[in-house]
This record gives structure tokens, C-alpha cells and sequence, in this order.
């Protein structure tokens, strides 16, 4: 089947579902349905939620679902790309590498060496998971225990099971680019896409979205064993958000001589220690290049406003807000994954689903006694969200969202 006839018929497929699963909001109950209340939450509060008994589980990216795992406060109904509908979110879409047009343009090597190095990155991330994950606690938590409410677990052993999880590749292969597209039809159909690509085919969707020159370009440079010294740029600012999904920068950051040794680039942080870093300097074949800022994000949106802005010029970002910010006029490129999957849904340790067979059968169970069952999310229009409204949906679950 070629790509076109592939990325339809998943497009028709995601619809369908969608629709069923009621992305434009509640569906009315007829009686005799079975029911999922959805309460929207940040990821955070998750885990803490279900040890109190508040939801019955959650669906979150990593390394909130390893959180559940390692604590014993919960268990893994389903990674993301397990869910229903069979095959659809095989290699799905999540974090994307970003960048404003007018670096693409005006700094052409600048985004093409940044480009290689989370390229060479997550190289390292595949060959020294255990690392990455040590990097990633030391960023995200100071190496230090995480607690949520009476739980506490180890920061490392969290990151150590969440990171083997994750699919860290930077290829913009044929399913990956079919996902995105999958999205933007779920966008729409949510509503939030008003613009530009409200009335787009796939052609035009995807060169709105999408400049690979970078990646083709930073691809070639380290096959070749050579990054192309770029023009002194000044200063940079580089958005993130605090999710082991962003490993690539962290251990760029943090492993910086190994990168400056290895491929003659590297992103130097301006001064040693540990935790999270706010400044660093990159410098490719021995010449400082930039000073780069580094700016935590709370949330993709708002990555997404300060790239409008032009506060941010490269983001680390979920492909969603992307879209959405895209969509609005927002004059941003995504070059290329960083990362695919890396999500899950997660029910309490206690709950009597193992697979997503039992916990449809308990979500039955449920609501024939009159307590469906409470699944906190990320906020409507996430990868989460949609995946898991596509795949109760596909299940002929209702969804009920909490008021």
C-alpha cells in the first residue's frame, strides 16, 4: 500500500473513532452505555491522584507512568502505542525538534549543527540508556527522591525503567509523518484548528509543518565526520519542557566533552554542577558559535506563544501545540522527531485489569453499578487525550468529561 492510500485510511479510521469516542465533547448518555469519566489534569498531580484513591488510573507520558510502576502505587494497562484501534499508534508522533523560519533561513549551519547534535544524541541515549537516565534524574529532580503525597521513589530508578520505554529517533519516517497527519485530523475535529490547515489536503498540511533540509543536512555532516562551522550567531534562546521525552538536550548539555571529542560540536554549560542548566555555550570545531539560553516551559502552548514571539528560536515541543501554533501563523518548522511513543495508560495496582481486554470489562463492570470508573488526562487535544478517547471509542466506551 503506498503512503497515500496508508495515511488515508488511517485518517478515515481516526475519524471514526473520534467520533464514536465523542472528541467534540460529552456524548449524551441513552442508558445502558457503558461510561469513562475523563477529568483533565496536569501530569504531575497524577500519581498522588490515584495512591489517594481520588481517580482509578491515568493516562501520561513517561516518566509519570514509571512512576506508578516502580512506587507499586499502580501498573501499565497499556503502553501508547498498544492502544486500539490495532496498528495506529505504532511509532506515533510526541516530541519534535522546532525551529523559527528566520533561523532556518538567516542561520542556516546554526540549525543544522543543533540539528546534528540531538542527532548524535540520541545516538548516545540508545547506547547508554542507563546514563541518560542518571543525566535526566540529575536535570529533572537533582538526582533526589520523588514524592507524591505519602509515596516517595528513587528519581534514578524511575528514569532507569521510563527511558528503554521511549523510542528515541530522530528519522522523519513514513509512520511518523502518517501520525502527525492523523493529529491534525483529530485538531480539527476538536475544533482547535481554525486556520491555515482547517482546509489543507495532506500535501499542503505537510509542507506547512514540516522543513527537513536540517536534519537531511545535519544527517550528511555526520555521516561525512564533519559539522560545518557556523557564523557567529550571538545569542540564542532554546525552549524545553521538563520531561525525560527531552533527554537529547540533557545529555547534550551534560555530556558535552564526549560530543566536543566525538563529532566536534558541543553545547557547553557555563558552569559545572549538577541539576538543571540555564546557560551554556555552543561551539562547533573548537570555535564558540553562541550563547545559548535555556528557557523550562510549563506546557507546549506556552513554548509555542514565546516562539511567536521570537523569545524562543528553537523549541524541544510536542508535536500538537506545534500544530496548533502552525496552524495559527506562529512562524515555526518542525525539523524532525526527537522522540515516538513514550506514553501509557496506568490504573492502580489493586485494579482488576492487566491488559486493555480486562480494563474495558472492568470499566463495564463500573458503570453497570452506577461508579464509572475516573481516568485523569492531559488537557483535550494532547496525545494522550486523543489516544485515549480513539481507543475507549473503539472499545464503544463513552467518554463523560468531568465538570
Amino acid at each position: 500500500m503506498t503512503h497515500t492510500k496508508t495515511a488515508i485510511a488511517l485518517v478515515i479510521a481516526i475519524v471514526a473513532v473520534l467520533c464514536v469516542a465523542g472528541c467534540t465533547g460529552e456524548q449524551p448518555s441513552t442508558g445502558g452505555e457503558t461510561e469513562v469519566e475523563v477529568i483533565y489534569s496536569a501530569t504531575g498531580p497524577m500519581p498522588m491522584l490515584l495512591s489517594t484513591d481520588q481517580i482509578d488510573g491515568y493516562m501520561a507520558w513517561q516518566p509519570f507512568v514509571a512512576v506508578a510502576t516502580v512506587s507499586g502505587i499502580g501498573k501499565v494497562v497499556s503502553y501508547s502505542q498498544d492502544l486500539p484501534p490495532a496498528g495506529m499508534w505504532t511509532d506515533h508522533t510526541c516530541c519534535a525538534l522546532t525551529a523559527r523560519e528566520d533561523q532556518i533561513q538567516e542561520n542556516a549551519d546554526l540549525v543544522n549543527a543543533f540539528s546534528a547534535l540531538m542527532i548524535a544524541a540520541d545516538d548516545y541515549i540508545i547506547e547508554n540508556p542507563d546514563r541518560a537516565a542518571e543525566i535526566s534524574a540529575d536535570w529533572l529532580y537533582g538526582g533526589d527522591d520523588m514524592t507524591f503525597g505519602d509515596v516517595t521513589v528513587s528519581s534514578v530508578e524511575v528514569l532507569k525503567e521510563s527511558i528503554p520505554t521511549l523510542k528515541f529517533t530522530t528519522e522523519p519516517s513514513e509512520a511518523w509523518i502518517t501520525s502527525n497527519d492523523n493529529f491534525v485530523v483529530a485538531l480539527r475535529d476538536l475544533g482547535y484548528i481554525t486556520g491555515s490547515l482547517k482546509d489543507a489536503d495532506d500535501a499542503e498540511v505537510n509542507s506547512k509543518l514540516f522543513d527537513f533540509g536540517p536534519y537531511e543536512q545535519a544527517k550528511a555532516m555526520i555521516a561525512n565526520g564533519t559539522i560545518a562551522t557556523p557564523a557567529d550567531a550571538g545569542t540564542i534562546t532554546v525552549g524545553y519542557l521538563p520531561s525525560d521525552h527531552h533527554a537529547p538536550l540533557f545529555v547534550a548539555i551534560k555530556e558535552w566533552e564526549y560530543f566536543e571529542k566525538t563529532y566536534g560540536i558541543a553545547l557547553k554549560p557555563a558552569s559545572e554542577g549538577s541539576g538543571a542548566v540555564d546557560n551554556a555555550e555552543l561551539f562547533v570545531n573548537g570555535v564558540k558559535v553562541a550563547n545559548v539560553k535555556l528557557v523550562k516551559g510549563e506546557g507546549g502552548s506556552q513554548l509555542m506563544t514565546l516562539a511567536a514571539q521570537d523569545t524562543l528560536q528553537i523549541a524541544l515541543v510536542g508535536t500538537p501545540p506545534a500544530i496548533t501554533a502552525i496552524d495559527k501563523g506562529t512562524p515555526i518548522k518542525i525539523l524532525h522527531p526527537l522522540q515516538t511513543e513514550g506514553s501509557g495508560l496506568v490504573v492502580s495496582a489493586d485494579a482488576p485489569a492487566d491488559d486493555w481486554q480486562s480494563f474495558i470489562a472492568w470499566a463495564e463492570q463500573r458503570a453497570a453499578e452506577g461508579k464509572p470508573l475516573k481516568i485523569a488526562s492531559p488537557p483535550k487535544g494532547s496525545i494522550q487525550d486523543v489516544q485515549l478517547r480513539a481507543a475507549l471509542g473503539d472499545s464503544n466506551v463513552v467518554v463523560k468529561e468531568a465538570q
